[in-house]
């Protein structure tokens, strides 16, 4: 009898295996240890649940419960995850190596993703349309159905929940399947749904890989709404599987944010959000700072605090309460990283400070390279880690150009004190979030996502209610006169 956790699939309110028994181990990136056997989901596994949020959707109370009832069983989802903040924070921890103090953060944000979209659903209204016709026109937003949510594995738990918030919020029924990497915490939110009283059907999560598991959801007719966050090959074919029964897609994919330091930011704030926005997660964030251009005239002197505060990071065990920065999440993505770093040179560049882990970690620490040709593949493809090239610029024409010279358009950033200058470039960047004098602070009722190869469609707020729903207009007749 094994003594590691076990993670099944949350089908129908019960915790179940996959009808094959197959299962797969989740590691511990930090110590390289198995600490956990997961359900590894087939297509027969994937149908299953799909049919249980089918029935859930097309038979069951959820749909139909006025928004107040509904809204206070997602509080009571909401109130436990609370209550099991260390839990849930533990499993990210142990999953991907993310320091436990900010797994903590993550948990508070999928709390608040909950309640969000609760309370956002049960005031938000429809729109009247006056008519000069003696007609009467208004909008109603009714549930779209079942939602495939696929999630990644560098924010395991929070972006699960930034897709099953607002779906089940609007009366949608969801089928959940996180990483492969990360299934703990999705799988203990599946449990936590049925604890709080959630009908059976609303939260279902399966585990296992993209093929078989993945490709299933999205390809099967019975599902409604693809809301997927990855990488941008993933999300090609995601939207053509889903484009086969002309299901809807949300995808946020790909970034290689531009982060541009203008000679009058404030230095302290500017190092600071730089340092948090390329070294956060490891780098594992596809809004990271992996861009940075900084302007001559203080480019020697950003670059000296920039470095220091790089190699002041306190790298260790995720569940040391001073660690800020540790491992990455698996070996195949340390690999993925590390040939970044390690063909440095032979394009042309020089590794500031930072480099792989000579212990044998799958750790690359704060890594700084300068002088690397604009063409180089470390400024053109995203590496998903703790590696940010930095070039200096001299005016606001270059670096808008410079910035705006990738196919990703996921995010940007701008540090400036001069407010015209912060408005017209903010307008200028080619980007679906621009934040100036910070990173990473989000509105909810804001639009999320990204242009070219960084995703299709946009959530958060209202956003959210028009993916999610199906706005119908009704037309009403109000004066009887002559007809024509």
């Amino acid at each position: 009898m094994s003594d590691l956790q076990f993670f099944g699939h949350v089908i129908d309110g019960e915790e179940v295996e996959s009808l094959s028994g197959k299962r797969f181990d989740t590691v511990n990136p930090y110590t390289q240890e198995v600490f956990g056997e997961v359900a590894e989901a087939q297509e027969e596994d994937a149908q299953r649940a799909i049919t249980a949020a089918r029935r859930a959707f097309d038979e069951g109370p959820w749909p139909r419960m006025g928004r107040r009832e509904r809204a206070a069983h997602i509080h009571a989802l909401a109130d436990l995850m609370e209550e099991r903040t260390d839990d849930l924070a533990t499993l990210d921890a142990l999953d991907m190596g993310k320091p436990l103090v900010q797994a903590r953060h993550d948990v508070a944000r999928s709390v608040h993703n909950f309640r969000f979209f609760a309370d956002h659903q049960r005031d938000a209204t429809g729109e009247t349309y006056p008519m000069d016709t003696g007609h009467h026109s208004y909008s109603e937003y009714g549930p779209a159905g079942v939602v495939a949510a696929i999630s990644p594995w560098n924010f395991p738990l929070m972006m699960a929940t930034w897709k099953i918030a607002p779906a089940i919020a609007w009366g949608n029924t969801v089928v959940a399947k996180p990483s492969e990497d990360t299934p703990a915490s999705v799988t203990m939110l599946g449990r936590l749904a049925v604890e709080a009283g959630l009908p059976n059907g609303v939260i279902n999560t399966i585990n296992g890989f993209g093929v078989p598991a993945g490709s299933t959801l999205t390809a099967d007719p019975r599902v409604d709404r693809v809301t997927f966050t990855g990488d941008s090959k993933t999300g090609k074919v995601i939207m053509a599987s889903a484009a086969t029964h002309l299901a809807p897609v949300s995808l946020e994919l790909g970034g290689k944010g531009a982060n541009l330091v203008f000679d009058d930011a404030d230095l302290d704030n500017a190092v600071h959000w730089a340092v948090e926005a390329i070294f956060r997660n490891a780098g594992q964030i596809c809004l990271a700072g992996s861009r940075l251009f900084v302007q001559s005239g203080i480019y020697d002197a950003f670059m000296e605090r920039f470095r220091a505060a790089a190699e002041a990071l306190v790298i260790g065990d995720p569940f040391d309460p001073r660690t800020q920065f540790s491992s990455l999440a698996s070996r195949r993505h340390f690999d993925k990283v590390k040939g970044y770093v390690d063909s440095v040179e032979a394009e042309g560049g020089t590794v500031l400070t930072g480099g792989t882990d000579p212990d044998g970690r799958w750790l690359v620490r704060p890594t700084i390279i300068t002088d690397l040709p604009l063409t180089a593949s470390h400024y053109c493809q995203e590496i998903f880690g703790p590696v940010v090239v930095v070039n200096r610029f001299e005016d606001e024409e270059e670096v808008v150009h410079l910035a705006n010279d990738t196919r990703y358009g996921l995010n940007a950033m701008l540090f400036t004190e001069n407010l015209s200058r912060a408005h017209r470039v903010a307008s200028r960047l080619r980007a679906g979030t621009v934040w100036v004098n910070c990173f990473f602070i989000r509105d909810l009722r804001t639009p999320f996502g990204g242009v070219g190869d960084s995703g299709v469609g946009r959530e958060g707020g209202t956003f959210s209610r028009e993916f999610f729903t199906e706005p119908k207009a009704i037309v009403m007749q109000i004066d009887r006169g002559p007809r024509g």
